[in-house]
């Protein structure tokens, strides 16, 4: 039996209250779907992003510093 039928069965069993319980429960676990996709989405395109800003930059040569290089120094 599939999933989706199974919970059905169940729903139908509970009082209308109870109903209204579950699909309240549904509709925030699709809003937490859909935000994590979102974020997911982000994500992909943060880091394709990040890639081309940086993309030619892994040949080049770094400076080295040192501690003559500060001009204010902490203590």
């Amino acid at each position: 039996m599939v999933i989706t039928e199974r919970i059905q069965q169940y729903v139908q069993r509970l009082p209308t209250s109870f109903q209204v319980e579950v699909l309240d429960f549904v509709e925030y676990l699709l809003a937490k779907a859909e935000r994590e996709e979102a974020r997911q989405e982000e994500k992909a395109w943060s880091d394709l992003s990040l890639s081309f800003a940086m993309r030619g930059m892994e040949d080049e040569d770094t400076p080295t510093y040192t501690t003559g290089d500060l001009k204010v120094v902490f203590s």
